[in-house]
């Protein structure tokens, strides 16, 4: 539905240079959502693609395991939308002190995105609202480190910034001016607390991402926390046991529609187009998620069928392999804290699995050396929604 300008324009200053920053109006939209067959026809769908994703969480041994990863994946995918250049193997390096392949920044960025979305749920399951206060504490966590440590973490922004272009009288889009954040935060938040009258989960995070994106409250970290929202939202109402649900991959790559599609909303008013959107990353991306945690116990089961001519390490090979699908990139400190096995044995398990194919060692060193479940990262490293 083509509901016109979604807010109002107001005169600004950024840059030293005039512009007019848009304020939007409060959700939810006015006139109400226009669900047509085909919206409600996808929602449906995203809706049953859901329900798998829960049930991961009911039907494999240990859903830790595949968050672990799973999670790490979504920081990587979600920090290079912002540029960074960290891989998931420069993550799980960085995580066991070792050396990643870019930038020191890029992956200690990376990090605090896990760390942020762990704290968030942490808080949720407490009790916490998705208030100021804990997207405050979140961002935080996000920028404890890396380069957004001085952008003034957990502070609204305090002067005007612009979206696209190298002036901000061209920019693509200008966000509302530092004072009026307030104001239009308070309205987002009533809305994501069902204030004055509730609004069904799925639905709740499609707009709420994009007005989220829209007040751009902060000055660094808001594409990130925006997509962090998303899940939080997801956990707080019940609809996910875990935060399994990471739309970044689906967003990196239709990157261009994601944006135009954003800014249509706020020039025409058409939250129907964004909806269909969403929900089709729903679908896609929770049915991945599927896919991918049944590969890894597939993965799983199939490696420890091969074990079998090991012999008398056989049963340590197993131990071995068990540790590496908790944590995919490891060394031998960390095996033995979680094995109880020697320093010994676990060399010689290493080296038998490296000749299967089964585990590749990553630094090239006699010492110190760290090894990698490639299979289990080739699975994960897949982006295809």
């Amino acid at each position: 539905m083509q509901r016109g300008v979604t807010g109002t324009f107001t005169s600004s200053i950024a840059g030293g240079i005039a512009c007019q920053a848009f304020i939007p109006n409060a959700l939810p939209p006015i006139p109400p959502l226009l669900f047509d067959d085909k919206l409600q026809a996808r929602l449906n769908e995203a809706l049953l693609a859901l329900g798998r994703l829960d049930a991961i969480a009911t039907l494999l041994p240990d859903t830790q395991l595949f968050l672990y990863g799973y999670v790490r994946k979504e920081a990587v995918m979600s920090s290079q939308i912002e540029g960074t250049q960290s891989s998931l193997s420069d993550l799980l390096l960085y995580e066991m002190e070792g050396l990643p392949g870019v930038p020191m920044d890029d992956v200690q960025e990376v990090s605090c995105y896990v760390q942020a979305l762990s704290l968030g749920v942490e808080r949720i399951r407490q009790g916490h609202p998705i208030t100021f206060r804990l997207i405050s504490e979140v961002h935080q966590a996000l920028m404890t480190s890396g380069r957004g440590i001085q952008r003034s973490p957990g502070e609204f922004r305090k002067n005007q910034v612009w979206i696209g272009g190298h002036r901000a009288d061209e920019a693509t889009f200008v966000p509302p001016p530092a004072n009026e954040l307030n104001a239009c935060w308070s309205a987002l938040e009533k809305f994501i607390n069902d204030d004055p009258t509730p609004t069904a989960a799925v639905i709740k995070a499609a707009l709420a991402h994009v007005q989220f994106e829209t007040i751009h409250p902060f000055m660094d970290g808001n594409g990130r926390l925006g997509r962090l929202l998303i899940p939080l939202i997801m956990v707080e109402a019940g609809v996910l046991k875990e935060p399994l649900l990471y739309l970044s991959v689906f967003f990196k790559q239709y990157r261009q529609t994601y944006y135009e599609l954003l800014q249509q909303v706020r020039t025409h008013g058409d939250w129907e187009a964004w909806l269909l959107f969403f929900v089709d990353a729903i679908t896609a991306t929770a049915t991945q998620a599927v896919a991918t945690a049944q590969a890894l116990q597939r993965l799983l089961a199939e490696d420890k069928a091969r074990l079998a001519p090991l012999g008398r390490i056989a049963g340590s090979a197993t131990q071995i392999l068990d540790a590496l699908f908790a944590k995919p990139v490891s060394n031998i400190i960390a095996l033995q804290a979680a094995t109880s096995l020697t320093p010994a044995t676990i060399g010689k398990v290493l080296d038998a699995l490296e000749n299967l194919g089964i585990v590749r060692e990553v630094t090239g060193q006699k010492r110190n050396r760290i090894f990698a479940y490639s299979g289990y990262l080739t699975i994960l490293n897949q982006e295809t929604p």
